[in-house]
């Protein structure tokens, strides 16, 4: 369908990519990959024409049409939902107008005989029937399914466009070129401004659409539901791996080995070629030989390896203090603006090293409780934190706190802490900081890489209640995987608010679900909610027509082993394995019991700590030395029992 030969781009001195040849064909599901800078988004611009390379050619055939989302938009709309949506029926509705007219023309006129009304009838005849096969009289249908699927409601269809954030104004934007169903969709981040419900929706759409397709994308199910092929732009080549995501993943793995080997090979051979110059240079009988291995060695390309892969590094938050038991306690919570109810009556509580997801469409109130949390603004009923909470939060406003005079380096620099320091370049890198990057004033930095700065600081503090509102949008597939592992190993409590399903699956126990003014809390991981809550939007809910994240969701809960209610007739225990198995559970029961102990002494300290602080407050307490004597030694004996309960912990872990 659309042919790219040879493709070449340059902006300084090392061109972006060059030689990049390779085919769309009807109905191909491409993911383009690479590493940010790569050259991903300026491939689509170039596709579709906003932008010429340096050398090269994209054949498009006249009759292909080509459909662009952008990752960022200049959005000057000012009419309703619906009004702007139609505009992907431009010829539609020129055809319907044009087929009005000739109808009304029809019924004036009276010359039934004449020349002119028979052609008149036959052009409205051609007319009509090119407006139906168009779909003419479906297209306000396909508008609302397409808008609903999208997110938004049917009391939003008439409401102005200007009333509606950047996000919700993108997703009009990509209901337009969704429906005017091009010959082939290119979508840089499409996902970035839409919820779970919403990428299963489109995930749907694209899956089934006739339209080829080419997208960038950092969400990892999102591609691995969507796409059948991987072009990944690295080292300035582009490499065709005709497979999805997670296969392409593996490939690539195997060919960066092969380049690795390779790469050694060549500096061998290079190294020998050198030795066997310097040691024979200056001998005649030689001379013959030394010219052919300098001849050789300016003939050799040397072979590029791609940037090391650095989502093995491995992140730990710095050690806090434990906290309480129960770090949030919510109890009928409701918050209002006007006469919205965005939930009432909240009530939940958090334990504490408990990890949880509060998932629902926007709009439905998540970063708002957040910020209720965060006691931020007000809000109806009682929120209590519990002792010794020290809170971690990510949100996009962090990113304007960053001090603008600094450097990166220096801002991560400054907060960390003992060895860290020591692989704080390592630590950029991940986060796509690497090299020159990290003497970057921040002021220069963009929102995105504001965004990134702001979390690798909030990695580096310590803290034992993390709250992430959308902690992913800015971050590619590696730098994803480094915080995940930094947040399964985290010790303390964590409240994710994402769409990312990938991210969130395997590390949450727990879903909060917002919607219809209310929270609803669902035991298990993220595909298991999906499972329970299919979305109305979709089709079909069972056997063949279950949904992508369905079906997902049922292969992996039937992979996990389970208990069977009767288990099969075997060969009796032996005394013997009868015996260890009572002594195994006489142990267990001891450790459990003495985690216990600790706990409640744990808790029994903290208490007359609590006592203590109030006591010291008041200024007549300051002399009393037996009181301060004995908050020092409780202090120690605390720390030391924190230490003990840790230990009790790993041994019942191991037993259990």
């Amino acid at each position: 369908m659309i042919s790219i030969e040879k493709l070449k781009v340059e902006f300084g001195v090392k061109p972006l990519f060059q030689d990049a040849t390779f085919v769309i064909n009807d109905r191909d599901r491409i993911a383009l990959v690479g590493k940010n800078g790569a050259g991903k988004s300026t491939m689509l611009k170039i596709i579709c024409g906003m932008q010429q390379p340096t050398s090269g050619t994209v054949a498009v055939p006249n009759d292909t049409t080509i459909g662009y989302l952008p990752q960022v938009m200049n959005l000057t709309d000012d009419t309703t939902v619906r009004e702007e949506t139609r505009k992907a029926f431009a010829d539609t509705t020129r055809l319907k107008e044009r087929v009005l007219r000739m109808e009304r023309e029809l019924g004036e006129r009276t010359d039934y005989e004449s020349e002119s009304y028979l052609a008149l009838v036959e052009k409205y005849t051609q007319e009509h029937e090119r407006y139906l096969m168009m779909g003419g009289e479906g297209y306000e249908a396909e508008i609302e399914r397409t808008l609903m699927g999208l997110g938004f409601l049917r009391s939003d269809f008439e409401r102005p466009t200007s009333e509606f954030s950047g996000g919700w104004r993108m997703r009009i934007e990509l209901a337009k070129i969704l429906l005017q169903h091009p010959d082939v969709l290119l979508l840089d981040e499409p996902t970035n401004h839409l919820d779970i419900e919403s990428i299963q929706w489109m995930e749907q759409f694209l899956t089934q659409s006739a339209s080829a397709v080419v997208l960038v994308s950092h969400d990892r199910a999102f591609i691995n539901n969507v796409t059948n092929r991987t072009l990944e732009i690295s080292c300035g080549q582009v490499i065709d791996y005709r497979v999805k995501y997670d296969e392409y993943v593996v490939l690539r793995k195997e060919r960066r080995e092969q380049q690795i080997r390779a790469y050694e090979n060549q500096q061998k051979e290079i190294a020998d070629m050198r030795a066997f110059i310097e040691r024979f240079r200056y001998q005649a009988t030689k001379a013959v030989q030394v010219q052919q291995k300098v001849k050789q060695l300016e003939k050799i390309v040397p072979i590029e390896i791609d940037e090391v892969d650095n989502s093995a590094l491995r992140l730990k938050f710095p050690p806090c203090l434990r906290s309480g038991d129960y770090p949030i306690i919510c109890d009928g919570v409701g918050k209002k603006y006007g006469n919205h109810q965005v939930f009432s009556d909240v009530t939940f509580t958090l334990k504490r090293g408990e990890k949880v997801a509060f998932v629902g469409k926007n709009g439905e109130g998540k970063s708002t409780l957040v910020k209720c949390i965060m006691n931020e603004i007000p809000f109806d009923g009682s929120l209590k934190i519990g002792h010794n909470v020290q809170i971690g939060y990510f949100a996009q406003n962090q990113a304007q706190l960053l001090d603008e005079s600094l450097t990166v380096f220096q801002t991560i620099d400054y907060v960390a802490k003992g060895d860290i320091r020591l692989r704080i370049n390592d630590i950029l890198g991940a986060f796509m900081f690497g090299g020159e990057e990290s003497d970057k004033k921040v002021k220069v930095l963009s929102g995105g890489e504001r965004s990134r700065l702001a979390m690798i600081r909030l990695l580096l503090e310590p803290v034992n209640l993390l709250i992430l509102d959308e902690p992913t949008n800015h971050l590619d597939m590696q730098s994803k995987d480094v915080l995940k592992e930094a947040i399964r190993s985290f010790d303390g409590t964590a409240i994710i608010v994402s769409h990312d399903r990938e991210f969130l699956d395997g590390l949450v126990t727990k879903v909060y679900e917002f919607g219809g003014g209310r929270v609803r809390e669902h035991l298990g991981g993220i595909y298991e909610w999906l499972r329970h809550n299919p979305n109305p939007y979709l089709k079909g809910k069972e056997g063949s027509d279950l949904t992508i994240d369905q079906k997902l969701a049922m292969n992996t809960l039937q992979q996990q082993p389970t208990t069977p209610k009767t288990a099969p007739a075997e060969k009796k225990p032996t005394v013997a394995a009868y015996a260890d198995r009572k002594e195994q559970q006489k142990k267990l029961k001891r450790a459990e019991r003495a985690v216990k102990e600790s706990e409640e002494k744990i808790a029994r300290m903290e208490a007359r700590i609590k006592e203590m602080d109030v006591q010291l407050s008041k200024t007549n307490a300051v002399a009393d030395m037996k009181l301060i004597e004995e908050y020092a030694q409780t202090m120690k004996a605390l720390e030391e029992e924190n230490d003990r309960w840790m230990q009790l912990s790993e041994e019942l872990e191991e037993l259990q």
